[in-house]
């Protein structure tokens, strides 16, 4: 429950770097002179160095030139079967959990589907527009975001330029046009797939829609262009393999506790005990005293010990995504039982719940920290909200 700043350090991550095979270079031995003959001169059969030696060179030469063109010998390491798919996305990995959450609100709509229109719209980009006042990654109006933004984030302001708010807002719209769409489909007034009739009621209105029948002629371009973004962001349909029992699909994170009951959320709060206003950076669940604590996602403990203000509090470093590390904290707990450099997999029990620290009760105070920065848990662990 309490707001200090994440102080753990990163744990060090060794790298073993394998240096390409070089080939060894031989020195063509010396022929020994052969005397002049008179007349016609006798064939010469193959010597050691046409037996022996120019095989030997063309082999190593032929290795040499195939690793030069495939890149080197292939790794003994099989890849991590265990890393979240939707890591290979190239996106601000951030954004990930707001994009899953935003599709969840209807089931016409997917991630995948949401990150391309962004791209469409935005590539990514929140510089504002000055020509058509649209602001943000995904390209609201002032008139627009009046009835679709809302401060999803919980750090105190709505805005268009705050992408997960943006993100949040156009999942939003899409899905109050896909329940339009879906109504007329049902009454046999349009024919077409759903989710390319949200597409084209997003880009020409629902009216226009209606008016064809169909995908009307103004929507083509847009429909086709947000289509052939879709497969950059395919992964981030298919559900998180790594986080083990207990994470819903599409969510990045196991539940620490079960079941995920919040007293209270991320965002900014009056603290119970100091009477302070600000940011209240983790979530609270509700739980009884001893209930097991389990980690979110495999990782390395790097922290376990009694604190002033969270009690008792792990720290787990879950390694990088896309470059950004991601940790989670577990404080209040009655007692630790993971220690630090211990190695965990999701699920794996690490502590009891209890009210260690400054603490009204026992409940798990849970926070995601990513590259440094306190987030909402609340995206990562549910894919539902």
């Amino acid at each position: 429950m309490n707001d200090e700043r994440l102080t753990v350090a990163e744990a060090t991550e060794d790298t073993d770097e394998r240096q390409p095979g070089q080939t060894e270079q031989r020195d063509e031995p010396e022929q020994p002179g052969q005397p002049e003959q008179a007349g016609k001169r006798k064939r010469r059969g193959p010597g050691p160095f046409t037996l022996l030696v120019l095989p030997a060179l063309v082999t190593v030469t032929g290795v040499a030139t195939f690793l030069a063109l495939t890149g080197g010998m292939p790794s003994p390491w099989p890849e991590d079967s265990d890393a979240d798919p939707a890591t290979t996305v190239d996106i601000d990995p951030s954004y990930i959990p707001w994009l899953r959450k935003a599709a969840s609100a209807c089931t016409i709509l997917e991630p995948s589907v949401l990150a391309a229109q962004i791209d469409q719209l935005s590539g990514w980009s929140d510089d504002t527009d000055e020509l058509s006042g649209q602001k943000g990654i995904a390209a609201f109006t002032d008139t627009e975001w009046r009835t679709w933004g809302k401060d999803d984030d919980g750090n105190g302001h709505s805005s268009p330029r705050d992408p997960a708010d943006a993100i949040m807002a156009l999942g939003r719209q899409d899905c109050s046009l896909a329940e339009k769409v879906t109504a007329l489909r049902t009454e046999g007034r349009v024919n077409g797939d759903l989710v390319d009739l949200t597409l084209a009621a997003y880009s020409s209105g629902t009216d226009a829609v209606t008016e064809a029948g169909r995908i009307p002629p103004t929507a083509e371009t847009y429909l086709a262009e947000v289509k052939a973004l879709l497969p950059r962001y395919e992964a981030l349909d298919r559900a998180d393999s790594g986080s083990g029992a207990g994470g819903a699909a599409g969510a990045l994170l196991a539940a620490p506790v079960s079941p995920l009951t919040i007293t209270s959320p991320y965002g900014s709060r009056e603290h119970p005990l100091t009477g302070v206003t600000k940011l209240h950076t983790g979530v609270d669940f509700a739980a009884p005293q001893g209930a097991q604590v389990a980690a979110a996602r495999k990782g390395r403990v790097v922290f376990a010990a009694p604190t002033n203000a969270y009690g008792n509090r792990i720290v787990i470093d879950h390694g990088t995504i896309e470059g950004k590390r991601l940790e989670t904290t577990y404080s209040h707990l009655s007692s630790l039982e993971a220690a630090v450099g211990q190695e965990v997999e999701a699920g794996t029990p690490i502590g009891r719940v209890g009210s260690t620290g400054l603490s009204t009760g026992p409940h798990l105070h849970f926070e995601v920290v990513l590259d440094g920065y306190y987030t909402d848990p609340r995206p990562w662990l549910v894919a539902g909200g």
